[in-house]
């Protein structure tokens, strides 16, 4: 199977910056998805193993609740498909107050509409991304808002913003 340049990766993604694209790329390869090879012509690696967790139970956060023991598997790549979604590494403390921190990975279903009020995936210009919460607004305009009081909304003419996604979950590590 031949795999995509960063110029087809950023065509099939639509946007213009192969750089852009790159970084997706790398997010796409720290979260396991990918393998590089660096320094290889088209060296990107689809990772075709199927990611299963073990899943023990259910846990009381609350009240504590019995502990009945059982054991299934949780397939990630069944929870979130292998062809409309990707995950990015979190970067900054814009969201802070959505509850995704510095350091943390969203899950992005690939799409370019959303809903108002949806956390979105935000090309600006064709070149710069960001993860916001999207708000229409009356005079055709968006607003991209920031999860954080310190941070002031970016306003931006509907026609300079290309959706590329919405985040559907989110992974934090804890060590």
């Amino acid at each position: 199977m031949l795999t995509p340049s960063l110029s087809e990766v950023a065509e099939g993604i639509g946007i213009r910056s192969k750089g852009v694209a790159h970084r997706y790329v790398q997010a796409l390869a720290e979260a396991g998805a990918l393998i590089l090879h660096p320094g290889q012509h088209r060296g990107i690696e689809l990772v075709e193993d199927a990611l299963s967790i073990p899943l023990l139970g259910r846990i009381a956060a609350g009240q504590p609740i019995e502990a009945i023991p059982g054991q299934d598997q949780l397939d990630l790549s069944t929870l979130y498909g292998p062809n409309r979604y990707y995950a990015l590494r979190v970067t900054g403390d814009s969201m802070v107050d959505a509850g995704i921190l510095d350091g943390d990975t969203v899950i992005i279903e690939q799409r370019d509409i959303a809903n108002d009020g949806e956390i979105v995936v935000a090309l600006i210009d064709g070149e710069n991304a960001t993860l916001k919460r999207l708000k229409y607004r009356q005079d055709g305009s968006l607003a991209l808002i920031a999860e954080n009081t310190t941070m002031p909304p970016m306003i931006y003419a509907a026609e300079r913003v290309v959706i590329q996604g919405i985040v559907v979950g989110q992974l934090r590590w804890y060590r």
